[in-house]
């Protein structure tokens, strides 16, 4: 159960003050949550995912519920690229037990109330949850990198404002994109600050925004880098968009410390 807080209003001067701490919002934080050593030679699985989350049908039925964090045979820099989006060469200055060992872990966390949970509160209840039981520390260097710019394309954009408020990707049949294969991308409700995002982890290289496009959009994106259309190409004919290539700020997760697990 959380703990109560408590409101302290005062009345100065005819005029209604409100304690600070009131504004403070909850440390997010997973209503049950253990991590155990994992036993086999298995990959990586897994992932967390919120009610805004839809799985693919041949995810179905293997798939957990949603509002939940279920991560299978992950190392410690596994489990960091999940929490924080970081890709595995981003992460520097770490031990190999955290990077390419042996070692691996399985978690299984809850939200305290799985049906209103998001992916976003999810990853922020995973980052708290390595703080806690794995002592993470770390902190963040920019460096400028190779990369490309997300712009309007010379014809103007392609996009459709959002019909709902649920934001949601899909990869179609895919849980994720595989490497040299076709993309089939989906996306409902999403701002072109994350499709650059996105594209940064799944594309040619880092992106940032730089379309002035606010808002949110529906739109669906595929393309083939073997069979074509590249991604450059698909990006002009189907959104409007193009890339160019520039140097943008990238993010490097500088890890600092850590610890194994204690027992659950």
């Amino acid at each position: 159960m959380k703990p109560l807080r408590f409101v302290r209003v005062s009345i100065v001067a005819g005029i209604c003050v409100v304690s600070a701490n009131v504004l403070a919002q909850p440390r997010p934080e997973f209503d049950v949550a253990s991590i155990r050593v994992a036993t086999g030679p298995n990959g990586v699985r897994g992932g967390c995912h919120g009610i805004d989350f839809h799985y693919s049908p041949n995810e179905l039925a293997t798939a957990p519920p949603l509002g939940r964090c279920v991560v299978s045979d992950g190392r410690l820099s596994h489990l960091i690229g999940i929490a924080y989006g970081v890709p595995m060469n981003r992460i520097k200055d770490a031990p190999d037990w955290v990077i390419a060992g042996t070692e691996r872990f399985t978690i299984q966390a809850e939200a305290e109330d799985p049906t209103k949970a998001t992916e976003a509160q999810l990853l922020a209840m995973l980052q708290n949850l390595l703080a806690d039981r794995f002592q993470l520390r770390f902190h963040r260097e920019n460096k400028d990198q190779p990369g490309f710019a997300l712009m309007v394309g010379k014809k103007g954009a392609k996009l459709q404002p959002a019909q709902g408020d649920e934001v949601a990707i899909s990869f179609g049949r895919d849980f994720k994109p595989s490497p040299g294969q076709p993309v089939f991308l989906s996306a409902r409700k999403y701002s072109m600050e994350m499709l650059a995002g996105l594209l940064s982890q799944i594309g040619p290289g880092p992106m940032i925004d730089q379309t002035g496009l606010p808002g949110a959009y529906d739109f669906k994106l595929s393309w083939d880098e073997s069979a074509g259309p590249t991604l450059g190409t698909a990006l002009e004919e189907q959104l409007g968009l193009r890339l160019e290539a520039q140097k943008v700020p990238v993010s490097f997760f500088m890890f600092e410390s850590a610890q194994r697990p204690a027992g659950n």
